[in-house]
């Protein structure tokens, strides 16, 4: 049997200090794979300190991490695909050990859980703030992952052949963990080692803009994924409003056979009307994602699982 072909997948955007000793490790590592850089528009010599290293570089102009995985995905052709930041934060000695896992347990998804070997490499309000996210993602989707941010990940050839990226920033790691869930694919987490960056590389994350954009997508795909919950929960609270100002309405009727406050009863039935209507569009939406999601599944079988070349 042959063996399975691994592309390394590296999105950069200036790292220029950083990226030759990413693409060492993972040559090292990994040493029959292909790596890949990605260049987003950088102003310093990432492409040129990549290719010296001997990586394949191309480029996307559309900037954004997101934006940088729709290309790499929709591009690159392999069996596994290995995917870490350019940034020499993520332990590339662990690669072989999360594609072995995903191998032996035909598994879609392995996710690099991410822990800090030094006090800069992960900072507190990052680990706060991926705590509560990946709460909510498993309060909102019935389940989720100990770290659902790692940009560390192994992903099989039907896991990526059948991902619709959407998102352009770095809430690309949150749309990935969702379908996962939604398509209830075979996953796992290893834990693996977190770096500090080295001198000269600096974090193009912002820890409060990228959080609101990542508490914006969650609830904009629970939105996609779940309409029925997510406009059902607007009905019902119309719905609520409108029992609670009708029934001194209801009262006073039932005492004088009088409507006197008629505004307070066209808002009651207009507030009744939105809820009903929220409650159709949910039961309409999700039909509509019903199919969708079979037809994601429907991609996502057609390629063989891996281990089973």
């Amino acid at each position: 049997m042959p063996e399975p072909t691994i592309a390394v997948l590296l999105p950069c955007y200036n790292e220029e200090a950083a990226i030759a000793q990413t693409v060492a490790g993972f040559r090292a590592a990994l040493p029959s794979a292909t790596i890949y850089v990605y260049d987003n528009n950088s102003r310093d010599r990432t492409v040129e300190v990549a290719r010296d290293a001997g990586a394949v570089v191309r480029t996307e102009r559309t900037q954004g991490k997101g934006a940088v995985v729709r290309r790499m995905f929709a591009d690159v052709d392999a069996d596994i695909y290995v995917m870490a930041d350019g940034d020499a934060t993520y332990d590339a000695a662990s690669a072989p050990t999360l594609v072995q896992r995903m191998d032996d347990e035909q598994l879609d998804m392995v996710v690099g859980c991410r822990i800090g070997e030094a006090a800069a490499a992960y900072r507190r309000g990052h680990r706060l703030g991926n705590a509560m996210l990946t709460g909510m993602l498993a309060r909102l989707f019935g389940r989720s992952f100990s770290d659902i941010l790692s940009g560390y990940r192994v992903f099989s050839r039907r896991f990526v052949k059948s991902f619709p990226v959407l998102s352009v920033g770095f809430e690309i790691e949150t749309e990935i963990s969702v379908h996962a869930l939604e398509l209830k694919m075979p996953v796992a987490e290893i834990e693996t080692p977190y770096f500090a960056r080295p001198e000269g590389s600096v974090s193009k994350l912002s820890t409060y803009r990228d959080g609101w954009r990542i508490l914006g997508t969650i609830a904009t795909l629970y939105r996609i994924e779940r309409p029925l919950w997510f406009f059902g929960a607007f009905g019902a609270a119309l719905l609520l409003l409108a029992v609670v100002l009708a029934i001194p309405l209801a009262i006073t009727y039932a005492q004088t056979g009088l409507v006197p406050r008629f505004p307070t009863a066209i808002l009651v039935t207009g507030l009744t009307i939105l809820a009903a209507l929220c409650g159709f569009a949910g039961l309409i939406l999700d039909t509509v994602v019903r199919g969708r999601r079979e037809v994601r599944r429907l991609a996502y079988l057609a390629h063989p699982a891996p281990g089973s070349r």
